[in-house]
């Protein structure tokens, strides 16, 4: 199961809230969302309109990327095919993104506020109050409390997120990259010996893989709330991800040869990091990815830019 957000800024992003902003382009939307792929005198048919407005509101949601099109053939000329790209549009009000010092820029991302998914059980989410929908339906991570979540975990599959690329707004060049998450493995009540292969990606290019040595439950997590059982997950190991010029490192160790270069920080509005388990790993032990209110670390998972001076 696939699912595709799209988390707005509501102070970079007002393209996006322009295209939403129009009865008829929201009925636009919900029209290809439940009819599937339309052409402009499909739409223009369903919901009486003029062809002639339907095409302009269908050029305004396609710049706000809301929309996709595709040319196809007709029997006078060509036709245009209307695609919705998402099935959720969050608008972000919180402001979770400062300045460190001169040269740095981070951002701190709840780890609920994935952008996409594709996860089998056993799967949940939690937040620090309780049990977020049902455990081990993947279709729990659709639901709206997700982005209060403190701990989630999936046997297979990935989620991703996208974060701003601040560097790139301030017309600033990124010498390095770091990334820092709480993880462990998963495995139904916890072992300390349960490896697990975790890929990170960013911008569609795998940078590498870490191998969590177990799933921990030998003691509480320092954040961990006093509901969730012992047997359950407790803490994690907090890894920290870096990408620089000649290669990248996990804590100071080289894991691979992927560089800023490969991931062309420059040529994005956004990063999009996806944290993944593959089918095909050597050890698919699972994934728990711990946010505030749960293990040892009270931390979102955190993007930090290191630009020139």
């Amino acid at each position: 199961m696939s699912r595709n957000f799209l988390l707005v800024d509501p102070e970079e992003d007002v393209i996006v809230l322009k295209g939403l902003a129009s009865p008829i382009r929201v009925q636009i939307l919900k029209l290809l969302h439940r009819q599937g792929p339309m052409n402009v005198n499909e739409i223009a048919d369903a919901l009486s309109l003029p062809q002639s407005t339907v095409s302009t509101n269908i050029q305004i949601l396609e710049e706000a990327g809301l929309i996709r099109t595709e040319s196809q053939k007709a029997r006078k000329g060509s036709q245009k095919l209307c695609h919705a790209t998402v099935e959720e549009v969050v608008v972000l009000f919180k402001d979770s993104t400062r300045t460190l010092e001169k040269d740095a820029i981070e951002v701190s991302m709840p780890i609920g506020l994935y952008t996409g998914f594709e996860v089998t059980a056993p799967c949940g989410l939690c937040s620090p109050d309780g049990i977020i929908g049902l455990l081990d339906v993947p279709h729990a991570f659709l639901h709206p409390d997700r982005m209060k979540a403190g701990l989630l975990w999936f046997t297979r599959g990935h989620v991703e997120y996208q974060f701003p690329n601040n560097a790139r707004l301030a017309g600033k060049a990124v010498e390095e990259m770091e990334l820092a998450l709480e993880l462990s493995s998963e495995v139904p009540g916890t072992s300390a010996d349960w490896p697990s292969d975790i890929t990170v990606s960013i911008n569609g290019r795998e940078i590498g893989n870490w191998t969590s040595p177990g799933d921990f439950g030998d003691k509480r997590g320092v954040y961990t709330p006093s509901w969730w059982k012992l047997k359950g997950s407790q803490y994690g190991k907090l890894k920290n991800w870096r990408i620089a010029g000649d290669g990248t490192f996990v804590d100071g160790m080289k894991i691979s040869d992927v560089s800023l270069e490969d991931i062309d920080l420059q040529g994005h509005h956004s990063i999009r990091i996806r944290i993944e388990v593959k089918d095909n790993a050597r050890h698919p032990g699972g994934i728990n990815i711990f946010g505030r209110g749960f293990g040892n670390y009270d931390q979102d998972i955190v993007l930090r830019l290191r630009t020139k001076s």
